[in-house]
């Protein structure tokens, strides 16, 4: 495939999620989204925060040392916290907080070298890493919102990252659950948006998934059900791997219902 710039993707991905919030009424901010408990505004007011924690790994090592332990004792109470600090926020003030988090963020991890790491909330990662992270983030969150707005969002190879993130955090589902991952690593086929063909882990792997890079991103952000996907698994590794997917860390969520996004 044509090489692609992770920094270019995640700016263009930041400006189509921005016109999926621009102009929406109140009660649309206010609309709740398939996450339990969560509005559209929730939705950006964690991308604000998660942004913010990115665009401080990548500036400022010490000032995230800090924030990240006060993260690591309860991870989802700092999300909540997060979520409270944005509360107040009207809907377009939200939104100018949340672009500049993404912003500062973007060009934070755009300043560091390729072949440094930047300190984040497990071990260091790569920038173009993190990046990845940040559209993980941002794929999962959109789709929310757009799920919430009614809206079909229009998917363009900038997916390669997601999937590639996908694969390299494919024992991530086997950690939340306290599960011992296969030994050895699967084999990824995937078709991207485009109609080319992304492949990912070793040839000869015997378990491996093929399908839509598309249904791979929904299964392992959680925000669509695997009996609503068009994945195949071949060997039971595999196919056992599709139910418990998932491309972040911590507890999986409730996840997506079959049916529950058939038109």
């Amino acid at each position: 495939m044509t090489q692609r710039d992770v920094i270019s993707d995640l700016t263009a991905e930041a400006e189509e999620f921005e016109e999926l919030i621009t102009g929406i009424d109140e009660a649309a901010w206010q609309r709740e989204t398939p996450a339990p408990g969560w509005t559209v505004a929730d939705q950006v007011a964690h991308l604000a925060f998660i942004f913010r924690l990115a665009g401080t790994a990548a500036s400022d090592a010490e000032l995230f040392g800090a924030m990240a332990a006060k993260a690591a004792s309860d991870f989802d109470g700092a999300v909540n916290a997060a979520l409270a600090e944005y509360a107040g926020y009207a809907p377009e003030a939200l939104r100018a907080r949340w672009r500049s988090e993404t912003d500062t963020a973007i060009k934070a991890l755009a300043a560091v070298p390729a072949d440094q790491v930047v300190p984040w909330l497990v071990r260091p990662l790569p920038p173009a890493v993190l990046a990845s992270a940040g559209m993980m983030e941002m794929f999962a969150h959109g789709q929310d919102v757009a799920d919430a707005l009614g809206v079909t969002r229009e998917r363009t190879d900038r997916l390669w990252w997601l999937a590639l993130f996908v694969t390299l955090t494919w024992d991530f589902g086997y950690q939340a659950r306290g599960l011992t991952p296969p030994s050895a690593p699967f084999r990824f086929e995937l078709t991207a948006p485009s109609g080319a063909t992304w492949e990912f882990g070793p040839v000869e792997a015997e378990q491996k998934i093929t399908g839509p890079a598309e249904d791979l991103c929904l299964l392992a952000t959680r925000r669509r059900h695997r009996d609503d996907l068009a994945l195949t698994a071949t060997g039971s590794d595999a196919d056992a791997w599709l139910d418990i997917a998932q491309a972040y860390r911590g507890p999986a969520g409730e996840g997506r219902r079959p049916g529950q996004f058939k038109a």
